[in-house]
C-alpha cells in the first residue's frame, strides 16, 4: 500500500521498492478494496524479502514496523531509516482481512505520510543532505571503507577507490576478504579476532595490494561503529587509511626507516629484506632464511608470518638442531599413545598445531637424511602420519626454514637432499652479519639498552662515545645476540649513569676490553665539521674519517645542532 501511494504521488520522479520481513502471498482482500476506493491498485508481486535486499542501493528506508527497523543497521554509506508508527500495526492480526473498513485508517494515514514525505520537501532534503555528505567524503584524501558484522562492504569513498584500484561497484555488498587479495588489512584482520575488537580504534602501518597487484604502504586506523539504538553493541567497523607509499620510498632513500615489523635496521641490506618481507605478505610460498647464528633469522620468519594472511593463526617454531632424530619426528608429526616408551597419551605434532598458520624449522641443515625424506613428503603432499599411527593427516601449513650452514655445500657432500633444498628454497633470504652492516650498530645498541632498562626497571643509562666507538670497531662474531649480551654485561658492571669501555666484557680471544686501535679524538665544532664535509664532497662517512671520529659521533653532533 505504501509503495503504491509513493509511486502515485511522486509522478515517476523517484523510484520506490517494497520489502517485507515475512513472506506475503497476496495483499489481503480488504486492503485491495480500500485502495480501490481511492483509485489505486496495490500488489505484492514486486515486494521482496528484506534479507535479499541490498540496503546500500537505496537513499532512504521507511520502516513501517519494528522488525524492519531491527534489520536496518545504521552504518556509513547505509540509507537513513525513518520509523513510521502506523495506528493499526499492533492490531493487524485481529483485522477482518476481507473488510475494507478495517484498512481505511491505515490507508489514510499512509497516504498522508507518503504525500507529505514526497511533496513537502522531506525526501528532497534527505537526498540533498546525503549528496552533500558523499561530496564531502569523496573530497578527502583518506580512503574510507566500512563493513557490517558479516564483513559485507557498505561504503567506499573515492579515495579508497583510487588507492585500492577497486570501484564501489566491485566492492559494495561483498565480503571484504573476497574483494581484497590478502585482505584489506594485509592479513591482520582485526575483525576476525574477537579479543581485539574491544580495543578499537587501532592504528597500524601496513602494506596492501591494489587491484593491479601493486604494493602500497598505508597508515590505517580501524574504528568501531556502534548500533544506532544508542547501545554500545558493535554494528560494524570503518577503516580509514592514507597512502604513504611515496613518503615511505623517500624515507627509504634518505635512510630514515629504522625498523620494520619488530626488526631494527636501516642498512641497505636490511631495507632490501624489509621490502622482500612486504612482497611475501600475500603469498604462502616456502622461504629459506640463511645467515650466521645470532643474526635474527627467527625474527624475520615471524615478521613474514605476521605481515601475511596467516597472521591470525599460529606461528610455531621448531629448533631442529636441538633434538635427536627420534624425538624430532614425534615433535614434528606427533605420536599416539603407546607408540614408544614414555608415550602415555596421544600428542599433536608441530605441523598439526601450525595448520592454517606457519611452521618455522630452524637449523634445518642439521636434520638427518631419513627425516629429510619424511619432511619432503609433507612439503609435496601436505600429509603425514603420527608416530605409531596409520591414519593420514592433511594440513595447510606455510613452511619457513632457516640455517647457518651452506646447504649447497651440504648437498655436494651428500648430507642434504637436493630435492628438499629446492622445495624449501623457493624464496631465499640472506641475512647479513652485523659486521657487514655497522651503520645499524648504534640503532641496535640504543634499542637493546632501552629494552633492558625497561625490563629491569633501572634508571636511565647512556653509552659513552668511547664505548660506542669500541662497538663500531668490533667484528661481532656472535652478531646481534652477542651485542645483547654485551649490553647486559655492561649494565651489571656499570655503577653510574654512563657505560664506558671498561664496563664491556672481554672478547672471545681474551683481548682487552678497550680497542687495540683507538682513533685520536678531537672536540667537534661547526667550523671543523663544515670544512671536513667540503673536503669529503658532502659524504658524512668520509668526513667522519677526516675528523678522526666515528660516524655515530658525527651523527650525534648533527642531532645536537637540530
Amino acid at each position: 500500500m505504501a509503495v503504491a501511494f509513493a509511486r502515485s504521488v511522486s509522478s515517476g520522479q523517484w523510484e520506490f521498492s517494497g520489502a517485507c520481513v515475512a513472506p506475503e502471498s497476496d495483499l489481503p482482500e480488504g486492503a485491495q478494496k480500500a485502495m480501490a476506493e481511492v483509485g489505486i491498485e496495490a500488489d505484492v508481486a514486486d515486494v521482496a524479502m528484506l534479507r535479499d535486499v541490498h540496503l546500500y542501493e537505496f537513499d532512504c528506508v521507511l520502516a513501517l514496523c519494528s522488525p524492519v527497523l531491527a534489520q536496518c543497521p545504521q552504518l556509513p554509506g547505509m540509507p537513513v531509516v525513518i520509523k513510521w508508527d502506523l495506528p493499526l500495526e499492533p492490531s493487524v492480526n485481529t483485522l477482518d482481512h476481507s473488510d475494507a473498513v478495517s484498512y481505511r485508517e491505515a490507508r489514510d494515514e499512509l497516504h498522508r505520510l507518503v504525500e507529505y514525505f514526497c511533496n513537502h520537501g522531506v525526501l528532497s532534503a534527505l537526498l540533498t543532505s546525503g549528496a552533500h555528505t558523499r561530496t564531502v567524503l569523496d573530497s578527502v584524501h583518506d580512503g574510507i571503507i566500512a563493513h557490517d558484522l558479516e564483513r559485507r562492504i557498505c561504503y567506499v569513498n573515492a579515495a579508497a577507490e583510487r588507492i585500492s584500484g577497486y570501484s564501489r561497484k566491485e566492492a559494495m555488498g561483498k565480503d571484504c576478504h573476497d574483494v581484497f587479495p590478502g585482505n584489506l588489512c594485509s592479513g591482520k584482520c582485526l575483525f576476525c579476532d574477537p579479543a581485539v575488537l574491544p580495543s578499537l580504534p587501532q592504528q597500524r602501518n601496513i602494506a596492501i595490494a591494489t587491484k593491479s597487484g601493486e604494493r602500497r604502504q598505508v597508515d590505517m586506523t580501524v574504528y568501531p561503529v556502534n548500533a544506532s539504538d544508542g547501545s554500545e553493541a558493535l554494528a560494524g567497523v570503518m577503516a580509514v587509511f592514507r597512502d604513504q607509499t611515496r613518503e615511505h620510498r623517500l624515507a627509504r632513500r634518505a635512510r630514515e626507516i629504522e625498523h620494520f615489523a619488530g626488526i631494527i635496521g636501516r642498512d641497505d641490506k636490511m631495507l632490501e629484506i624489509f621490502d622482500l618481507i612486504s612482497d611475501l605478505a600475500d603469498s604462502s610460498v616456502p622461504v629459506l632464511i640463511q645467515g650466521d647464528s645470532g643474526t635474527g633469522k627467527e625474527l624475520i620468519a615471524a615478521a613474514i608470518h605476521n605481515e601475511g594472511p596467516r597472521a591470525n593463526q599460529l606461528f610455531v617454531p621448531v629448533n631442529c638442531g636441538a633434538l635427536p632424530e627420534s624425538l624430532l619426528e614425534s615433535e614434528l608429526f606427533g605420536h599416539t599413545k603407546g607408540a614408544f616408551t614414555g608415550a602415555i597419551r596421544d600428542k599433536k605434532g608441530r605441523f598439526e598445531l601450525a595448520d592454517g598458520g606457519t611452521i618455522f624449522l630452524d637449523e634445518i641443515g642439521d636434520i638427518s637424511l631419513a627425516m629429510q625424506v619424511k619432511l619432503l613428503r609433507v612439503l609435496q603432499e601436505g600429509t603425514f602420519e603420527r608416530v605409531g599411527s596409520e591414519e593420514t593427516i592433511t594440513v595447510n601449513v606455510r613452511v619457513i626454514s632457516a640455517t647457518n650452514k651452506n646447504l649447497e655445500e651440504e648437498i655436494e657432500t651428500g648430507r642434504f637432499r637436493e630435492d628438499l633444498y629446492y622445495r624449501l628454497n623457493v624464496v631465499p633470504i640472506f641475512v647479513p652479519p652485523l659486521r657487514e652492516r655497522r651503520n645499524d650498530i648504534p640503532l641496535l645498541v640504543n634499542h637493546v639498552l632501552a629494552q633492558v632498562l625497561k625490563d629491569t626497571g633501572k634508571d636511565d643509562v647512556q653509552i659513552s662515545d668511547e664505548a660506542m666507538d669500541m662497538m663500531l670497531n668490533y667484528d661481532w662474531p656472535g652478531n646481534v645476540r652477542e651485542l645483547q649480551n654485551w649490553i647486559q654485561f655492561a649494565l651489571v658492571k656499570c655503577r653510574g649513569g654512563t657505560i664506558d669501555p671498561e664496563h664491556m666484557p672481554p672478547t672471545r680471544s681474551g683481548a682487552s676490553r678497550t680497542p687495540t686501535t683507538r682513533r685520536r679524538r678531537q672536540k667537534l665544532d661547526d667550523a671543523s665539521v663544515r670544512s671536513a664535509l667540503r673536503e669529503a664532497g658532502g659524504n658524512k662517512v668520509a668526513a667522519a674519517k677526516l675528523l678522526g671520529v666515528s660516524r655515530a659521533t658525527l651523527y650525534r653532533f648533527f642531532e645536537s645542532r637540530e
